[in-house]
């Protein structure tokens, strides 16, 4: 397999771009050897610039629920381009698409559409703060929220102690406000509470987990983390970046079960294109600018391309009941698939799979958090890597990323 006009254009990318790439996990950092750099998708696949064609489970890192390029998303995009690309200003299709995504998640009552993940989890975490008039916040060790100051928090020392910050320019004071517990232990969650009694604004939590591998939140943990927030007066948060409208046309909250009191939205709400957003209860999303005093703003928030080609994604699941039916489908074939290949060769490895989200752990032991996602075999996935992209598959360039399908 030819790969030299990618090394080449990486090279070129490094003197200019940060590592060659804009965002860290492209650099293949995690799996040894240098990215490749892509020219073109159709459908479940793309294509490098050197010619070569891969079978793509990483969609974007989940927003291509129909695949590259799909008719209906692009026809949208001609449609709406034509009459410009962003105004600053209110258009008709914000509301259709706000109207839209509060008709398909019940426990959403208001919505506003803003850029990135990291924006979202930022804005939910400080509506929910304005909200309590409290300043600290649960997170899980595992999840990711984006790379706003205070997510980017580890455990300390010991489990239960205020987290440390992760990246150098992250102060200390970020950090103090920040308290760690563990995805799917609740005993964690109580103790935090008791030691922080009246201080805690919210909890904010992937509720099926896809930057630690795919972890689903337990049964018994996620309902009681649900009655504890109502209990203490505390804001829960989903954060359904990764999935909303991927793993049911609910989210992860329609699986589960659990109604959260505001929830993050991404990936396929934007059909390709950058658009995120947070909404919730009204009684909370009411206290958000220009309507109360939590202010978060945007130039570019609901512009009229992104708009365009969220509305006809959102659209075109609403359209299709039998969408998640099919995915049901084709993911179970694929995991059985990936298993029965890796079972051959006689490989210990754990498949965590939650519907059209799915990883494969190089470990016995059944992953359930960070703990016993971390006891992977990093090594030997990288070696699975670049065995399975010499044969035109293209998996996540690192252990602890979700394929999507």
């Amino acid at each position: 397999m030819n790969i030299s006009t990618s090394e080449k254009l990486f090279e070129e990318a490094k003197k200019f771009i940060p590592g060659g790439v804009n965002s860290p996990v492209r650099a293949f950092n995690s799996v040894g050897g240098n990215p490749l750099f892509i020219k073109e998708g159709q459908g479940s696949k793309f294509i490098d610039v050197d010619g070569n064609e891969y079978i793509d489970y990483i969609g974007s890192w989940g927003p291509h629920l129909f695949g590259h390029n799909p008719t209906f998303i692009i026809e949208a995009l001609n449609k709406a381009i034509k009459k410009g690309t962003s105004f600053g200003a209110p258009t008709e299709i914000e509301i259709k698409m706000a109207e839209l995504i509060t008709k398909m998640v019940p426990s959403v009552e208001k919505v506003r559409m803003v850029n990135s993940g990291t924006e979202a989890t930022m804005s939910a975490i400080r509506a929910a703060r304005g909200f309590t008039n409290r300043e600290k916040f649960i997170k899980f060790e595992g999840c990711y929220h984006g790379h706003a100051d205070h997510f980017l928090i580890k455990a300390g020392s010991g489990a239960l102690t205020l987290g440390v910050p992760t990246s150098p320019g992250v102060t200390k004071g970020n950090a103090a406000d920040t308290l760690m517990a563990q995805y799917n232990n609740i005993d964690s969650v109580k103790e935090l509470f008791a030691k922080n009694k009246n201080e805690i604004a919210a909890v904010i939590i992937e509720p099926i987990a896809g930057n630690m591998g795919v972890i689903k939140s337990e049964d018994p943990f996620i309902k009681e983390l649900r009655t504890i927030c109502d209990e203490e007066n505390t804001v829960l948060i989903f954060d359904e970046v990764m999935t909303g409208f991927r793993v049911a046309k609910g989210g992860a909250q329609e699986i589960l079960g659990v109604t959260p009191d505001l929830t993050t939205f991404g990936k396929i709400i934007g059909g390709g294109l950058p658009v995120v957003a947070f909404g919730g209860k009204a009684e909370i999303m009411n206290k958000i600018s220009p309507v109360g005093p939590i202010y978060p703003a945007g130039t570019l928030s609901g512009n009229p391309l992104a708009m365009s080609a969220g509305f006809a994604a959102l659209n075109h699941i609403n359209s299709n009941p039998d969408i998640y039916n099919l995915l049901e489908e084709k993911s179970s074939y694929l995991a059985k698939g990936f298993s029965e290949n890796l079972q051959k060769v006689g490989k210990n490895f754990t498949m965590n799979r939650v519907g059209s989200m799915m990883c494969m752990f190089f470990t016995e032991e059944k992953v359930t958090d960070f703990a016993t996602a971390t006891k992977s075999n990093t090594e030997f996935y990288g070696k699975y890597f670049h065995k399975m992209l010499s044969r035109g598959v293209y998996l996540a360039p690192a252990q602890f990323e979700a394929l999507f399908v």
